[in-house]
């Protein structure tokens, strides 16, 4: 498991997080942040080919250069009317495959 500290992260437990996190899983080099306007690389020059990003709390993906940007949602509580979902990425294939997956 991989973990990022998020904007409402506070206290001691969170300090421990770091504010990013990279995740090798075979040959896919995945980037996690918590606000993808705070991406401060480009993906594509670090060869990274996922980048994961939560702020939102909205369940999507896109493509771009290669690259898939994906925001699994949130599994906590219900926020912004939104749906409670996680992702599971299929990382035998280029691209990737995403399933959300609704908990609520």
């Amino acid at each position: 498991m991989v973990a990022v500290r998020g904007n409402i992260d506070k206290g001691a437990w969170a300090s421990k997080l770091p504010l990013t996190a990279m995740a090798e899983a075979g040959s896919t080099l995945i980037y996690v942040l918590h606000d993808l306007a705070q991406l401060d690389l480009d993906p594509v020059a670090a060869q990274f080919n996922v980048v994961v990003s939560g702020h939102s709390h909205k369940p999507g993906h896109t493509e771009r250069n290669g690259v898939m940007y994906l925001n699994p949602g949130s599994a906590g509580p219900r926020r912004f009317n939104l749906p409670i979902t996680v992702a599971r990425l299929d990382l035998r294939t280029r691209p990737c495959r995403v399933e959300f997956i609704d908990l609520s």
